[in-house]
């Protein structure tokens, strides 16, 4: 595992008990030897420390570094994966033999573990025979594998930043404006529950409601009047944009 990180802890801990973890990879020796030891595996801090022999490599670091984590780490005929979703498969061309991608649909964060098993992961080889290694080393992770090209899953990639981190960020607003009133994040919460789970059965221009879906440009003339900045940018921006969708 080349990488210590988000991705590589979620990938190291769903492979524990699938396989054999062999070594993870930092930069940082303290924070490949905190994931090491919960894979029970060796920490090294320098890529020429990096085991030759072992069946799959994946590169799990920031999409700025994998190039270069490439050059640097022994070359041999093993499979290797990035887990970037802006990436393409391209980077190991020239370079190894066997490589492809394989990338989870899903915001991880080490300080909230969550399952893989369900996780959507979208995989990419370079041929046939790196395709079906890298088929069956996904399924050791999650249940629900598709292939993608590295086109296809740039746009998965901009669609789950708009569906996951410019949502989360419109509730980080949502938090300051109710600051102002005094009140805690925990009254939306109820709320954004019951727009998750209506997108079970309905899809998302179905289940939009609110002053733009109905038109009523009174309210959204009021709500704009009450904010400042980027909020009233944002808030207009987006008011227009859902009345168009809805015309």
């Amino acid at each position: 595992m080349l990488g210590s990180g988000n991705v590589a802890t979620h990938f190291a801990l769903a492979l524990k008990d699938k396989c054999d973890v062999v070594q993870i990879y930092s930069r940082t020796l303290a924070n490949a030897q905190q994931l090491a030891e919960k894979v029970e595996c060796e920490a090294v801090d320098d890529l020429k420390m990096v085991v030759k022999d072992a069946d799959v490599y994946i590169i799990a670091v920031n999409d700025d570094a994998i190039a270069s984590v490439i050059d640097n780490a022994p070359c041999n005929d093993a499979l290797w994966l990035h887990t970037s979703g802006s990436t393409p498969i391209e980077v190991f061309e020239g370079k190894r033999a066997h490589y492809g991608v394989c990338w989870p649909v899903q915001s991880l964060s080490k300080s909230n573990i969550v399952k893989m098993d369900d996780v959507h992961l979208f995989i990419e080889g370079n041929n046939d025979k790196a395709t079906q290694r890298l088929e069956k080393f996904a399924y050791a992770i999650s249940h629900n594998v598709h292939q993608a090209t590295s086109h296809d899953r740039l746009l998965l990639h901009i669609a789950s930043v708009f569906a996951c981190n410019f949502a989360n960020h419109m509730f980080t607003l949502s938090s300051e404006v109710l600051d102002e009133a005094g009140l805690p994040f925990d009254v939306m919460l109820p709320l954004i529950k019951t727009a998750v789970e209506k997108l079970e059965r309905l899809t998302p221009q179905e289940s939009q409601t609110g002053p733009a879906a109905r038109g009523d440009e009174k309210i959204i003339e009021k709500h704009l009047s009450t904010l400042k900045g980027d909020k009233r940018k944002i808030y207009e921006m987006l008011s227009k944009s859902i009345m168009k969708h809805n015309s």
